[in-house]
């Protein structure tokens, strides 16, 4: 593949708007309202309602669904700045939704598609309008562990229908799979039903993302790009998902830091509160650092996703590389920092650390975005990091 040029560095803003400090607030309330930690914990435990409810207010009743999807076909017209201010949310609260996977993922994939690259322009502006609306959740049926540059083609096209596994799948219980697959004249990219798939759920560490394998036997699809507008799609809805899964990661980390805080200034012992130990302070503010640090690189992603195509995949890859190690740290301070209490069931630390160390390996591990980065910066051939 051709490498995007590295053009520099580009002043953005990471200044938030006052749109974007609308949407944080509304979301922000409807999550203090509506998705408390004891919600979130009885996911682990068989609970649906939550995901549902809450998916119905997110999405249809706020439009949150549309938010990446243009005006004229339903959808919001904002861009990826607001998109991370949601996500920045809904991660500090674990939300058990299909944000991530069908309002950013697979909606940015076919929002690639609307100009005239689209085989069927139809079929792509009918189903987002149907997304942005919330009346149907999406998924790119590809590994979890993808990274934008590099798709796997796991399905094969035949004559009587799309063959072929896709394992682990994320946001599984989608109601239309957007599926890349080979077919007779090269790659392409198909919408699939959910009656045409079958889904085996895999065993996750985060329960409030579940995986599972999709299995795809002879499955009646439409195509909607061919060639090389659906390798470029789908490399743009897992460039914008990368991007913005660092928003997520950010949210959950300055949870864990404003938790663990609160929790240090009130708890004593041996006579004095446990926060005034300068052991702990200097922690604490190690920790501070590197949550702000991953904040400017989260939201710089997102502001060269919306404004600077161009340098977005260097971005992208800062991002990417920095905010899920520091999501997992914070997790983990977290859990260490609350003593006895922060290893209980009963303490939502736990929900966080399952989804930052799950993160670490989706779209992507730092490792793998590090080598992106020194291949597209020339640094280091890309190929020999992988």
């Amino acid at each position: 593949m051709t490498l995007p040029v590295y053009s520099g560095p580009v002043r953005l803003s990471l200044v938030e708007s006052e749109d974007e400090e609308s949407v944080r607030t509304v979301v922000r309330k409807l999550l203090a309202d509506r998705c408390a930690s004891e919600d979130v914990a009885a996911v682990y435990d068989g609970a649906q309602g939550l995901h549902g409810a809450l998916w119905r207010t997110l999405a249809a009743d706020l439009g949150l669904a549309g938010l990446l999807v243009p005006e004229e076909a339903g959808g919001a017209g904002a861009g990826p700045r607001e998109t991370g201010t949601v996500l920045e949310e809904l991660g500090s609260a674990v939300a058990p939704v299909p944000f991530l996977t069908s309002a950013v993922i697979a909606t940015s994939t076919l929002v690639r598609l609307m100009p005239e690259q689209s085989a069927d322009r139809s079929a792509v502006r009918d189903t987002l309008v149907a997304a942005a609306s919330g009346e149907l959740v999406l998924t790119l049926a590809v590994p979890w562990s993808a990274v934008p540059d590099s798709p796997a083609y796991t399905v094969r096209e035949k004559p009587d229908g799309l063959h072929g596994d896709v394992t682990p799948v994320a946001g599984a219980d989608a109601g239309t799979f957007l599926v890349p697959a080979l077919g007779t004249d090269g790659p392409g990219l198909w919408l699939v039903d959910r009656a045409e798939v079958r889904a085996t759920p895999v065993t996750a560490l985060d329960m409030t993302r579940p995986l599972a394998t999709l299995r795809l036997d002879g499955a009646r699809a439409r195509p909607v790009a061919r060639g090389r507008a659906a390798e470029d799609a789908v490399r743009a809805g897992l460039l914008t998902g990368a991007g913005l899964l660092a928003s997520e990661q950010v949210g959950l980390a300055h949870w864990c830091l404003t938790e663990t805080v609160s929790y240090l200034t009130e708890r004593r012992q041996f006579g004095r509160v446990v926060g005034g130990f300068q052991a702990i302070k200097h922690r604490m503010a190690d920790l501070h650092i590197a949550v702000e640090s991953a904040r400017a690189a989260a939201r710089y992603a997102a502001a060269a996703l919306a404004d600077d195509p161009g340098d977005a995949p260097v971005a992208v890859a800062v991002a990417a590389s920095v905010c899920s190690e520091v999501a997992v740290r914070a997790a983990e301070e977290c859990v260490q920092l609350h003593g006895g209490i922060g290893m209980t069931w009963e303490h939502p630390a736990h929900l966080r650390l399952k989804r930052a160390v799950a993160d670490q390996v989706a779209l992507g591990t730092p490792v793998r975005h590090r080598a992106r980065l020194g291949g597209i910066v020339g640094i280091v051939p890309d190929k020999e990091c992988r």
